[in-house]
């Protein structure tokens, strides 16, 4: 199985890079393997709970592309911390174009 590096930072500001993340996983369920804090993923990857919230970094939001209707409403339940590079890690599916990812977790309040 093919891999990627990605690399999530958290919000106390420690760094974690995962070198070995399976493609084709999202990376709500690559970091929550690797016990990334501030990725809970309560509901499962199902877009409905906005508790895998991360601020794609600037330099990757094109190759990540924007969120849909259905992520931008549940976005909308944590409008107090979105900003314009916010995503849902369970709605990124990691591929080999993402290599080298690079978010940032989002606040939970």
């Amino acid at each position: 199985m093919s891999t990627v590096t990605v690399t999530l930072v958290q919000v106390d500001g420690e760094v974690i890079t995962i070198e070995d993340a399976p493609v084709g996983e999202s990376l709500m369920e690559v970091a929550r393997s690797r016990g990334v804090d501030g990725i809970l993923g309560d509901c499962g990857g199902g877009c409905a709970c906005a508790t895998c919230h991360v601020y794609v970094d600037p330099a990757w939001e094109a190759k990540v592309g924007k969120p849909d209707d259905i992520e931008e409403m549940t976005l909308d339940m944590v409008s107090h911390v979105t900003r314009d590079n916010s995503r849902l890690s369970c709605q990124i599916k990691l591929a080999p174009e993402l290599d080298g990812l690079r978010v940032n977790v989002a606040p939970a309040d």
